[in-house]
This record gives C-alpha cells, structure tokens and sequence, in this order.
C-alpha cells in the first residue's frame, strides 16, 4: 500500500502558491483495508475515505471508462492492481496529473511541470473529450494563472462543443464552474475561453449575445475584471456580468443554470438599473427617490451598495456619483416612519407621508452639498 498528494496541491506547490487542500490517491489497498486502518468512507460512486485525524480524502487508485454522453456517463474500476501512472491518466489536465510521493519525489509521467514553467494548459489524453465538465475547467484554470491553452487542447475543446458534448451538463456544474471562475483573478478570461472554443453559446447565451457588438463585450470584460480587482463580491460580480443584458435575458440565464437567489436578484437589479446609478451625477431628488424605492434601498441597504459595486465597476468618475447616492440615502434614512404612520389614517397615507418626508430629506442634502 502506498500514499501519493496528488493534483492541485503539487501542482500549487510547484508554483509557489498557497495550498489550501490535500488530495491523496492510495495505491494497493481495498476498500476493507482502508475501513480497517480507520478511514471512514464518504465515496459514492468510487472509493473515497477521510483520513481518521485530518479528514483529508484519500481516494484508491482507479481507472475510468465513458459509457454514456454527459458528465455522469462513466464506469470507474478501483482495485489494488491499479497502478498511480494510470490512475494520472484520466486526469483533465498535465499540470493535475502530477503526484509526490512521501519522499518529497515528483511523478510527473506526462510532463506536467514544463507545462507549467511554460504557462501552458494541455490535457493528458485524447479521454479529455469524454467529461464537458473539463471544458469549464479549462476555462477556469485560464482565468486563474493567466495560462494560455494548447492548440491542440483547443481543439479539441472545439470539438466538445461543435458536437453537442457540452449540452450534456448539468445546470448545477455550470454555475458551480462558473461562480468559481467569476470568483478567479482574472474573470473574463472564462468568458472569453468559452467563447473562443464555442462552448458559451451552449452554455450561456445570453452572454455569448454580448460579443454581437465586440466594443459592448469588450466594455463588459473590461468592467468584469475591475470588479475582481476591487475584490467584490460573488453577487456583484454576475450583477456585472448581467448588467449589459435585457432583464428577460437575465432571468433566462439565471433559471437555466440554477443561479442562486442572491446572484440573481442582485443582476436583475443591475440589469434595470445600472444606467440610472451610472447617470446619478445628474439625478434630480424626485429621480433619486424613485430609484431608492425601485431597488427597496430602504429595506436592503446592504444589497444597495452591491447594486453600486457592481454599476460602477470599470467606471470612470464613479466616486462623485457614488458619494452623491450614499448621502442622499442616508439623509432619506433619517426620516422616522414608524412616526409617520401612527399620524396616519391609512396605507396609502402613511406611504405618501413617507415618501414625502423622504424626498425633502433628499432635496435638503443634495442642495446643501450643491
């Protein structure tokens, strides 16, 4: 029996980036060893244990083989005669098919850290075609080193693509995929790898539909990495995303892939009204008022300012805008509605009251200021 740290651990190891998981891969053991020595199974499809004390996964070595299209459609063979250099094989990746040893000694039979000196995402084998998951994976590995694809790896994502391989995911991989890549350095290059290889139009056409105008998609990547930059949030960053699309758009995409209700309300809002945050520099007080109501600005002060997040982002001048906004939202904060309404005799009433004592509050500090 022997224990190899395998995949994104040595492979961050190598570059010199933090590791935050450790994945071991078992090789000569059966399922009743591993229970034996006291690791507590967890694997549902294949043979998976946590370790007893640092409830890290170790995996046994195993082999797979496609049986059906989709990301579900295999049959994986795990059994002690498997050896680490086939069980390296069906990785996505040659900078994740490398393992070390308990010695500190690297595997790496298919040349994973050149790959990696030179900043180059190749995949293993011709299998890589058979998992349309990898094709997100790709895309997202780009996003985060900043590598640039293999042509042949390319290709063949291409290929995935063109025959309908990747309408075979699963909604809720894509958005896991996706919300991992929004959350990486550089953003748009999952966008733009999608696009490149085809697969975007699968998967997410309404964004796709932002490249019919180059200088929108443009614009919209350009924003997207400015909010990475400034380390916004999950929510803002798809609001960014969604900004430039029609509400329905928005709606369509975030049903089809599962997108949370956080994510998704958040880029409806930005989808109605970014521009308006954008234009606020010249927002006369009833306009204010009527933004601050449409977004419930009152109620979610905290969803507001995400809204602002993600309306500004890549925006020149913003701070002006932004600053005019937070103070007439905080004077309007001050009026005590609970005051209003014991005076009034009825709904309707006490939301005129309301507005009202809100839209002088407004008024008052954005002429003060002017």
């Amino acid at each position: 029996m022997k224990i190899y740290c395998v995949g994104g651990a040595v492979r961050d190891e190598l570059l010199g980036l933090p590791v935050k998981d450790r994945d071991y891969v078992v090789v000569g053991a059966t399922p009743e060893q591993m229970v034996k020595q006291g690791y507590k199974p967890v694997g549902r499809d294949f043979p998976v244990f946590l370790h007893p004390q640092t409830h890290e996964e170790y995996a046994l070595a195993r082999t797979e083989r496609k049986t059906a299209r989709g990301y579900h459609g295999f049959e994986f063979h795990a059994a002690p005669d498997v050896t680490l250099e086939q069980d390296l094989a069906r990785r996505d990746l040659t900078i994740n098919a490398i393992a070390r040893d308990s010695d500190g000694r690297i595997i790496d039979p298919h040349n994973g850290t050149a790959d990696l000196k030179a900043g180059v995402l190749r995949h293993v084998s011709p299998a890589f075609a058979e998992d349309p998951v990898r094709i997100l994976r790709v895309a997202r590995f780009a996003a985060r080193f900043g590598f640039r694809i293999a042509p042949e790896t390319l290709k063949l994502m291409r290929e995935m693509a063109a025959n309908g391989e990747a309408d075979a995911l699963v909604p809720e991989r894509v958005w896991q995929e996706v919300a991992r890549g929004l959350m990486e350095t550089k953003p748009s290059r999952l966008f733009e790898v999608l696009r490149e290889c085809g697969a975007l139009a699968r998967v997410m056409p309404e964004v796709d539909a932002l490249w019919d105008d180059a200088d929108a998609a443009h614009g919209a990547m350009a924003a997207l990495d400015a909010a990475a930059q400034a380390r916004a949030t999950l929510p803002a960053r798809f609001a960014v995303l969604a900004r430039p699309l029609a509400p329905l758009a928005v709606e369509s995409l975030a049903t089809r892939i599962k997108v949370p209700a956080d994510c998704r309300d958040l880029a409806l809002l930005a989808a109605r009204h970014a521009n308006t945050v954008l234009d606020a520099a010249e927002l006369d007080a009833e306009s204010t008022l009527e933004l601050f109501n449409a977004v419930d600005a009152w109620r979610r002060p905290e969803r507001f300012a995400e809204l602002l997040t993600a309306a500004f982002a890549g925006a020149l001048n913003a701070a002006p805008a932004g600053a005019r906004l937070e103070r007439a939202r905080a004077a309007a904060a001050t009026v005590n509605a609970g005051e209003i309404a014991k005076a009034a005799k009825s709904a309707t009433e006490i939301r005129g009251g309301v507005n009202a004592a809100r839209l002088e509050a407004i008024r008052d500090a954005l002429e003060k200021r002017e």
